[in-house]
């Protein structure tokens, strides 16, 4: 298991590496996010999309009460929330294992709420640090998320 710590100051920030992480998707993914109620799992989510090449015009939603969001980008982006969802039954009527993996990228907030929703991802797990400081544990499994995470990391050494 491969993994990655990483603090970031300011949303800006942790917007930027989530379109890092987007630019550097290149097939469909999983990327399973955890964090406390306002960590900055939909502002990672916002920076992945635009990664993605989703249009800025666009704007980028928790999609709590819809559970499911679809975005078009170089791949589409399906962003689930699983806070409202109690019971696996549940994620079967929304047809979660259609998306994990899928022809896209399956960005799932919440992903702790449920065990082993995917055998190869990238987790994420986001935590307080302050009002603007985050700290984000990367976690890869399987090749997928290996692969993503050693990009990643290459793509964000290498800013200015």
């Amino acid at each position: 298991m491969v993994e990655w710590v990483i603090d970031t100051a300011s949303a800006e920030e942790t917007n930027r590496l989530g379109r890092c992480l987007g630019q550097v998707i290149k097939e469909p993914a999983v990327l399973l996010l955890t964090g406390d109620l306002g960590a900055g799992k939909t502002c990672l989510t916002q920076g992945i999309a635009r990664g993605l090449g989703v249009p800025e015009s666009e704007p980028i939603v928790s999609p709590t009460y819809t559970l499911m969001n679809l975005y078009e980008g170089r791949l589409p982006l399906y962003h689930f929330d699983l806070y409202r969802l109690a019971d696996p039954g549940e994620l079967e009527e929304l047809g979660m294992e259609e998306y994990l993996p899928g022809e896209g990228v399956a960005v799932v907030e919440w992903a702790d709420r449920f065990d082993e929703l995917c055998q190869s991802c990238l987790a994420i797990r986001i935590c307080h640090r302050g009002p603007d400081k985050r700290t984000l544990h990367f976690c890869a499994v399987g090749s997928t998320g290996k692969m993503l995470l050693q990009a990643l990391q290459s793509v964000w050494n290498q800013r200015d």
